[in-house]
């Protein structure tokens, strides 16, 4: 089997997983917690990256990206250095697919999510076999008609297209504002552990 087809199998099959690959926690009102995960992943990992890794968490999913040390071009041009550190990146995603999958394994059991890895090199950054999530809703026909709208002028090839390009402008346009969101739950999370234990 190639190594690509391997890495790829595994993400599909991940350990620690239930029943067609739900994640332990599946129905649950919320996954474990995984605020520890950006340390935990900076002291196993071996010395890959030239500091420690952008480790970004959500309920489905760990993605790690580490800077690589820049590939040394002497006088080319822009295309010239994009490929090189394209080539870069793909040396070390080669080299480093069994022990990422064992690191994955580990992370996996421990924190009950998904591990998807990426790196940086220069200026550009790949990310290596992410999960796409499906992500179920009812929509009355307004926002359908929404929907269909982009569809039909092109902007998006599906429905799931249109509403994955929603949330994407959303994100882009509101992102400090999502922030704070994020930093208010943050808050409201350590306040609840602070507190008196039920029953």
């Amino acid at each position: 089997m190639r190594y690509a087809e391997h890495e790829a199998r595994y993400r599909r099959a991940p350990q620690g997983r239930g029943r067609g690959g739900r994640p332990p926690w599946a129905g649950n009102d919320a996954p474990p917690a995984a605020d520890e995960a950006p340390g935990w992943f900076a002291g196993r990992l071996p010395e890959w990256f030239t500091g420690a890794p952008e480790v970004t968490i959500d309920r489905d999913e760990i993605v790690v990206v580490g800077t690589l040390s820049p590939p040394e071009v002497e006088g080319g041009d822009a295309a010239t250095i994009a490929a090189a550190e394209a080539g870069r990146i793909k040396r070390f995603r080669e080299e480093t697919r069994d022990a990422r999958i064992d690191i994955a394994r580990e992370a996996e059991h421990r924190f009950g999510r998904n591990v998807a890895w990426g790196a940086t090199a220069g200026a550009t950054t790949e990310l290596f076999t992410t999960a796409s999530v499906p992500v179920m809703t009812r929509l009355r026909q307004p926002e359908r008609q929404v929907l269909d709208t982009l569809v039909d002028a092109g902007v998006a090839r599906s429905r799931s297209d249109a509403l994955a390009w929603c949330v994407r402008l959303v994100g882009r346009n509101q992102e400090e504002w999502i922030a704070s969101l994020r930093d208010a739950l943050v808050a409201v999370e350590r306040a609840r552990s602070q507190g008196p234990e039920s029953g």
